[in-house]
């Protein structure tokens, strides 16, 4: 390892086997030193949760991807805890950079709290580290899928492309987290643009369909096809209609921008003082 490289942590939500994942260490190899840790098991809707029942358990593995040898981790944990587990023990230190992906699916709108490659990036910005996650659209039928049919090659270049744009820092430092949605039908010339979050819900829960309450069903889902229902600057729009790489900077600061205040004030005054 060279330490005078900048230290880049790659991490994920769909498991340390993903391709996905060996496409953005490719990406990356020429920016710094790349620490791959992921989760050893498929993660995709962990957000940033802190489950009580993970293992913990780090295991090092070495694979060869395009002939050359990784040294991996595979962690039993959430995405977010993976990002934990990497900076205390594997790297023993914050690195200069996490990347979070390249995720099977789109990761858009409100829903952006359910995702584990969000809820990694989030993790990392909690550190105060620059912290990117990244995502590619697919068809449903991959989303939790580790299929070689996915090309990640345009991904991959948007993956360097933004990464090294946070490894020589100078942004806006309230924005602590960069995420970026590219489309499947993209090229390395394709457009990009700053959005916001749309506020509608792009992922919409399906009924379970079961015989009885107590019979077992998971909650299924599909997504929103009315893209009037986002604004022409919200990433929904941006990466599904417009066919453009949506760039979203993203906060960990949740409070509302309302006026405190008045809030007080309408508080007290519904109590009845």
């Amino acid at each position: 390892m060279n330490t005078t490289q900048p230290q880049i942590l790659l991490t994920n939500d769909d498991g340390i086997d993903s391709p996905g994942l060996w496409a953005a260490a490719e990406a990356l190899s020429d920016l710094g030193y790349v620490w791959v840790a992921a989760p050893r098991e498929q993660s995709s809707g962990a957000g940033r949760s802190m489950p009580s029942t993970s293992d913990g358990r780090i295991t090092a593995q070495t694979l060869t991807v395009h002939g050359v040898e990784w040294t991996v981790h595979a962690v039993g944990g959430t995405p977010a805890q993976t990002v934990q587990h990497a900076i205390l023990e594997i790297i023993g230190r914050p690195p200069d950079l996490v990347v979070s992906g390249i995720n099977y699916g789109l990761n858009l709108g409100n829903g952006i709290t359910v995702s584990g490659t969000v809820g990694a990036a989030m993790e990392s910005a909690s550190f105060g580290i620059p912290s990117l996650a990244i995502s590619l659209d697919v068809a449903k039928e991959f989303h939790l899928s580790h299929s070689r049919e996915i090309n990640f090659e345009v991904a991959g270049h948007f993956t360097r492309y933004f990464a090294r744009t946070l490894l020589a820092g100078g942004l806006d430092p309230r924005m602590q987290v960069l995420k970026v949605e590219v489309p499947y039908t993209a090229t390395t010339d394709t457009p990009w643009q700053v959005t916001r979050l749309g506020l509608a819900r792009y992922y919409l829960p399906d009924l379970p369909q079961r015989a009885t309450p107590e019979a077992p069903a998971s909650m299924g889902y599909r997504m929103e096809t009315d893209m009037s229902l986002f604004p022409p600057d919200s990433d929904v729009h941006v990466v599904l209609a417009q066919g453009q790489v949506a760039v979203t900077p993203l906060t960990l600061d949740l409070t509302a921008p309302v006026d405190f205040g008045t809030l007080a004030e309408n508080i007290r005054r519904s109590q009845g003082g």
